[in-house]
């Protein structure tokens, strides 16, 4: 199902850093944030395929919107759990936060999801929100707790101890939490060699950064940056992006503040690089999905 679309180019005006007197923009010289649509009521959950499509979630309309390489919106599946955040496997296949069930979805191309995880000890997770996938397929995802007006199966009260990120084996049979420690994890992003994990605590406003266990287990907790995120994306150069009031933030690998892109939204949910040089920055804010031209590449 094909959707109208709507490019509309806006003025940029970011604010950039300075590293050793030297502007560090990520965004290409001239660049214009486009907005690619604004059909939608809230929007989530970006994450682009091999190809450079990117999926990205509408939440209370209950579908998952799919923007092509050749700029076409569709509509990729609907109803769809009310997906929240989004990622592919190492197959192609889209695992998804299904927030109506407080379940983890694996969606392959055919658009017939299946359950993967739908409970831990016996009990409702609070509501997975963001994950990531390791090289492995291992998968971490957090766990916050936002109580739902569409929940019919459970009440408003945690049936988990506490809000965690937790990690689920490649083959499924091992899920554990791994991060018990954070007020309310949110968004999170790993580095593509599967070392090291960024993990926003968005009611502390701060972000750490762990060290991956092959097991599957974090270590040495480090403070990346006194700020929280809703969504979370890496480019090549290792800059670390995140979201919330101010539009997309993005930090050096170090920490360091080196640029932000303003977005006209009260509220900016997520990021991710796209289209089929990996080189576009997409981003979900509010009602809109937005896209902007980058000089550095995804991660990934």
């Amino acid at each position: 199902m094909s959707l109208m679309m709507r490019t509309t180019p806006l003025l940029l005006g970011a604010t950039l850093g300075v590293l050793g007197g030297v502007a560090a923009e990520v965004t290409a010289p001239g660049a214009r944030l486009e907005q690619l649509t604004d059909t939608c009521r809230f929007t989530e959950g970006p994450a682009a395929d091999a190809l450079g499509n990117v999926y990205f979630t509408d939440q209370p309309n209950d579908r998952i919107l799919l923007w092509t390489t050749d700029d076409r919106l569709e509509t990729f599946l609907q109803p769809c759990g009310r997906s929240n955040g989004l990622f592919f496997d190492q197959e192609g296949n889209l695992l998804a936060c299904a927030d109506e069930k407080n379940e983890l979805w694996l969606i392959p191309l055919s658009r017939k999801p299946r359950v993967v995880i739908d409970s831990f000890g016996g009990h409702f997770l609070n509501g997975p929100n963001d994950l990531w996938v390791r090289p492995d397929n291992g998968v971490y995802f957090s766990d916050p707790l936002y109580p739902r007006p569409w929940w019919k199966h459970r009440g408003r009260e945690p049936e988990q101890p506490g809000q965690f990120v937790y990690f689920l084996s490649a083959d499924r049979r091992l899920l554990k939490p791994v991060a018990t420690d954070l007020q309310q994890p949110n968004g999170l992003i790993g580095t593509p060699d599967g070392r090291w994990l960024y993990v926003a605590d968005i009611r502390a406003g701060k972000t750490y950064r762990y060290r991956i266990r092959p097991d599957g287990g974090l270590e040495e907790k480090t403070l990346f940056c006194e700020m929280g995120s809703d969504g979370m994306t890496l480019d090549a150069e290792g800059n670390v992006y995140l979201t919330g009031r101010e539009g997309v933030t993005v930090f050096d690998a170090r920490g360091n503040r080196i640029q932000t892109i303003p977005v006209p939204q009260s509220w900016t949910a997520n990021v991710c690089f796209g289209g089929p040089e990996r080189d576009q920055l997409f981003i979900t804010a509010r009602s809109s999905l937005y896209r902007i031209k980058m000089r550095v590449k995804g991660a990934w």
